[in-house]
């Protein structure tokens, strides 16, 4: 039996293949869906075969993608849509094995060596798979076949759409290693700069490259990546119903207009916080660590951390830590600001920290989140606007919000 057992699993153009599936006519023309210009989000999230051929990219503006494609229909995002049809997608794949790790609305990966006696081989699995999207849902899902996770995703992604790869132990030098770098996972802005500067260019030079320079420069990551490379990697296919973790959980928000005072800011800082601060509740999470971003007027971006003075799930909390990190990233400077990010970091059950500050200032966190929680009780049964802070009754500039959980991945 092939030990290319593992599938990735994305489905092709997603936001955009469901306004057509929505729509049926709407296909064959050229389109893309794209965020609220009155809200500042009027940049491209996905797009139709026939606008990617004419160059239009996720992340262009509105006018960067009519000036590629001047026949161009513009709809806005339909994400309960989106929720409706990845969970028809992953009813599709969990039929064939509960070994399915999600990434994503629209990605995922199978481990499907299990499934041989029922279904066929991998390859046979993967057309079933291809097959049903396009009868049963209108949507069309490209497939990686290998014997590892990160194989399987540069498999899915080399041919669209509609098609499958296999990446075995037998061809991968040939189809992989001729692959740019920046194609394999984790390869962040700052690796591929690296990369560039000792000629580092695809994934084939990775593969070879000096270990202990990958290490000096990028760390113990660098090895990691070099491992992928060459086929090294042995990260099991999650289980679908198994319970998910959260290493982080953060919100974060585009203003429909600039901020450019600390007032507007810290409501918008609060704003953020009450919604990490339920999350992580809901999660039974404590938070050991903030991060704040800021986005300014001119898209440039900077970012912080510290750490919290004890484990907390409070709102309170997470504002006063984040205030002063806040000020710092602002600096003297105090430009329009255009989004913030918070996110909650370095996560702790809730139940499993010790009490660990000698002066009370864990009691009066833990008496914050036991309000707090009776506050969620109240909004759950009567409302969200049942109970507001007083800083959050001012306008907050009708935000366009997202979470982790929600919010698109991006897409050449």
């Amino acid at each position: 039996m092939s030990e290319n057992d593992i599938l990735h699993c994305d489905a092709n153009n997603f936001y955009a293949s469901v306004e057509i599936a929505k729509d049926p006519s709407l296909k064959g023309k050229n389109l893309v869906v794209c965020g609220d210009p009155e809200k500042r989000h009027g940049i491209v999230l996905a797009k139709s075969e026939g606008a990617k051929a004419r160059g239009v990219k996720t992340g262009d503006t509105v006018w960067q993608a009519k000036q590629k494609c001047s026949d161009l229909i513009f709809l806005p995002p339909d994400f309960q849509s989106y929720l409706k049809y990845s969970k028809a997608l992953f009813e599709i794949y969990t039929s064939f094995t509960d070994r399915v790790e999600r990434f994503g609305l629209d990605e995922c990966w199978l481990d499907v060596k299990g499934s041989h006696s029922l279904f066929g081989p991998s390859e046979k699995i993967a057309e079933s798979i291809r097959r049903r999207a396009r009868e049963e849902l209108g949507l069309t899902v490209s497939v990686g076949i290998s014997f590892t996770k990160v194989f399987a995703k540069l498999g899915s992604d080399y041919k669209k759409p509609d098609a499958q790869t296999l990446i075995s132990r037998e061809n991968y030098k040939t189809i992989a290693w001729d692959l740019p770098v920046q194609d394999i996972l984790m390869v962040g802005k700052s690796a591929m700069n690296f990369f560039k500067s000792v000629g580092i260019l695809t994934i084939g030079d990775l593969a070879n490259a000096n270990a202990q320079l990958l290490k000096s420069k990028i760390g113990q990551m660098g090895l990691t990546l070099k491992n992928w490379a060459n086929g090294e990697e042995n990260d099991p296919v999650k289980l679908y119903y198994e319970k998910r973790e959260p290493e982080s959980i953060g919100n974060g928000a585009t203003a429909s207009r600039d901020l450019l005072s600390t007032e507007e800011c810290e409501t918008f800082i609060t704003s953020l916080a009450e919604r990490v601060a339920y999350r992580l509740r809901k999660h039974e999470k404590a938070a050991c660590g903030i991060h704040v971003t800021l986005k300014f007027s001119d898209l440039s971006t900077v970012g912080k951390q510290t750490k919290t003075l004890y484990p907390t799930a409070s709102a309170t909390d997470l504002v006063a830590t984040a205030k002063p990190l806040f000020l710092e990233l602002w600096g003297e400077t105090r430009r329009p600001i255009r989004a913030i990010t918070l996110t909650a970091i370095y996560l702790l059950r809730s139940d499993d920290y010790a009490q660990s500050s000698l002066f009370g200032e864990d009691e009066r966190s833990e008496k914050h989140t036991r309000f707090e929680k009776t506050v969620d009780v109240l909004r759950e049964k009567y409302g969200s606007s049942i109970l507001l802070r007083a800083s959050l009754i001012q306008d907050v500039f009708d935000a366009d919000e997202y979470d982790e959980e929600t919010k698109p991945f991006n897409r050449n």
